[in-house]
């Protein structure tokens, strides 16, 4: 096939001997399966700005580091060099996630170069070498469904313990392979302790796991592994190894609204009344010997 441009300079550096297909094109990104010497891999080439229908919404730059004030002001500026420094940042937070997943053991995609907005990587493959499916394009038995899931729940605690929340999971960006589910699309990862949406986005990305695995295993939607790893996290006793249990006891000392409604109307009450005894003790004299009118509350 012919020669994607943006792979054009991986090829004249020899990173890449040749395009063989593409694979698929995504919200961000297109894929190709490449030769690299004996080896296919995949060349993830991504999608200018403007041409992506998926946008980098503020709550995944929240808490991402920069190289600079000046790069910081371009940015926040929105300037041409901004804008080029936003987008460079957003395609190098996937590479670095992933060299920092595929270091701490988490199964992802094995990086291995990063040029001119195109990422080299292993190409996941299925029983066949070719490109393994996606859990969404898979039937699970029950017992592969629990199985399935002890495991991405697993690895979602490993990438916590690094410090990243992968912020985008669901059965679209996981895929199966003969060894198990690989975590893939990466580029939306938060750093768990600087972004104030980190633990929402763990609770979706736990939610979309049991939502998809308890179409196979019903009980698996009532598990509440968020809520339980991120105590852990937050008390700072979460490691790959914690056991969890699925459970969590939420707080028993709810907020009693009608309880507070009701101090609300007594304090006003009593301000009322407290105003009525000072506008007749306020009387003028002449006043004073009559009757003061009733309060409010009486009448």
């Amino acid at each position: 096939m012919k020669t994607p441009k943006r792979i054009e300079p991986l090829i004249e550096d020899g990173l890449v001997d040749e395009v063989l297909r593409p694979l698929m094109s995504g919200k961000e990104a297109a894929v190709y399966v490449v030769r690299c010497g004996n080896e296919l891999r995949c060349a993830k080439v991504y999608k200018e700005a403007n041409k992506r229908s998926f946008r980098q919404a503020s709550e995944y730059q929240e808490g991402r580091k920069v190289r600079n004030s000046r790069q910081a002001r371009a940015m926040a500026k929105g300037s041409k060099f901004g804008k080029k420094e936003t987008e460079d940042a957003w395609q190098n937070a996937e590479v670095a996630a992933l060299f920092r997943l595929a270091g701490a053991g988490v199964r992802v995609p094995q990086p291995y170069d990063f040029m001119d907005g195109v990422l080299l990587m292993e190409l996941v493959a299925d029983e066949y070498g070719d490109a393994a499916p996606r859990l969404n394009d898979v039937v699970l038995e029950p017992d592969q469904a629990r199985e399935y899931h002890a495991f991405l729940i697993s690895q979602i605690v490993l990438m916590l313990c690094t410090g990243l929340v992968h912020g985008d999971l669901s059965e679209f960006n996981v895929l199966l392979t003969p060894t198990g589910p690989v975590i893939i699309d990466l580029p939306q990862a938060v750093d768990a302790a600087g972004n104030n949406h980190a633990f929402s986005m763990l609770e979706r990305d736990v939610g979309n796991m049991a939502s998809y695995f308890g179409h196979f295993a019903p009980e698996l939607k009532k598990t509440k592994y968020a809520k339980e790893m991120w105590a852990l996290y937050e008390a700072g006793t979460l490691h790959p190894a914690s056991v969890l249990t699925g459970e969590f006891d939420e707080p028993e000392e709810l907020a009693d609204v009608g309880g507070i409604i009701r101090e609300i109307e007594a304090a006003r009450l009593d301000e009322e009344r407290r105003q009525a005894i000072r506008a007749a003790d306020d009387a003028p004299p002449d006043k004073a010997s009559q009757e003061p009118p009733p309060p409010p509350w009486m009448q």
